[in-house]
């Protein structure tokens, strides 16, 4: 059995509490190998520990490559940290050891040595201060961009998913003023293709109904309230109905999360990135899974960040990681 790839992400964060806890639980029975630097991981299991946060030390290989990966059920494959890891305290000097396991983890995918990547969270404003950059020369953005990079793609679909809803997003890491010039008729024609295809496929559900948000406030009032609409989403969106897909034209995104609606809708796709997760995130923050759709292998996520304030103390939730994992079980 191929095992699941966890990245533990920031190291001063709270990756490394989340996983030592879902691992201590053995909630999975899985072979799971897990990146993280193996002095820094042991040390943050001894502080859980002693804190009374696990009830037990998960027992772990470490190996420093994975071609020494034997199949345990627990394996730690070692990225050393440049610098001391201090639980809360972020350190750009350790930046490219995230980054390093990012790289690893989509390898390793690509070769289709491990069955899934699963991604603790990352700091971004420290790969940014280190000047990590995507594989197209942009700054770093992101898990989401930096995978399809990777995989030489032009677009992925970031979608969030609890028990209320699932959310897909058409632009994702861009700021606000940045988002009217990036939706295009090709945006929105991928995202959608890509999400009703992963509907299918992935999710198993033979006719996706869709809803879509509009961009401007009441999804533009016939024109008064923004053009995009008119011109370039129902246009676009209006394409896939003729083809008989069931999909909505642009519908007022502050009346969309509404149970009205979503009690009859496989997925919402949002414009923008807060558009769709401040609502989703409001019916189930924590239990939460990123998924990103397109890419040739499986990588879900955590919907919550680095928690610095959190890290090390044993107060770290691991629902979301627990859920996330088992979005690669389906």
């Amino acid at each position: 059995m191929k095992p699941k790839l966890i990245t533990t992400g920031e190291p001063a964060g709270i990756g490394m509490d989340i996983v030592i806890d879902v691992l201590s639980k053995q909630i999975f029975n899985t072979p799971m190998v897990v990146c993280a630097d193996g002095k820094v991981f042991g040390e943050r299991c001894e502080m859980l520990y002693q804190k009374g946060a696990i009830a037990q030390i998960p027992p772990f290989a470490i190996i420093d490559d994975f071609s020494q990966y034997q199949g345990q059920n627990i394996c730690l494959l070692n990225i050393p940290c440049k610098d001391k890891v201090i639980a809360g305290k972020l350190n750009v000097n350790n930046a490219h050891m995230v980054e390093n396991q990012l790289n690893i983890a989509h390898t390793l995918a690509i070769q289709n040595k491990v069955s899934a990547i699963i991604t603790a969270p990352i700091q971004k404003s420290v790969m940014i201060d280190a000047k990590i950059r995507l594989d197209n020369g942009d700054i770093f953005s992101g898990h989401t961009e930096y995978f399809m990079h990777k995989c030489k793609l032009d677009k992925v679909v970031m979608m969030l998913a609890n028990a209320k809803m699932k959310v897909a997003l058409v632009t994702t890491h861009i700021p606000l003023k940045d988002v009217p010039h990036a939706i295009t008729a090709d945006a929105i024609t991928q995202t959608v293709t890509i999400t009703h295809d992963a509907l299918q496929h992935t999710f198993g559900i033979t006719t996706p109904k869709i809803l879509v948000c509009g961009l401007n406030p009441h999804a533009g009032e016939d024109g008064h309230l923004g053009m995009e609409e008119k011109t370039i989403i129902n246009p676009t969106l209006q394409t896939f109905k003729d083809k008989g897909m069931d999909i909505s034209l642009a519908l007022p995104a502050d009346t969309l999360f509404t149970d009205k609606y979503l009690q009859n809708a496989d997925v919402v796709i949002a414009m923008y990135h807060d558009q769709g997760l401040a609502p989703l995130k409001s019916h189930g923050f924590g239990d939460t899974v990123n998924i990103t759709l397109g890419l040739p292998y499986l990588r879900t996520s955590v919907d919550h960040g680095t928690a610095l304030d959190l890290a090390g103390t044993g107060k770290a939730s691991s629902s979301s990681l627990v859920q996330a994992i088992k979005m690669t079980c389906l």
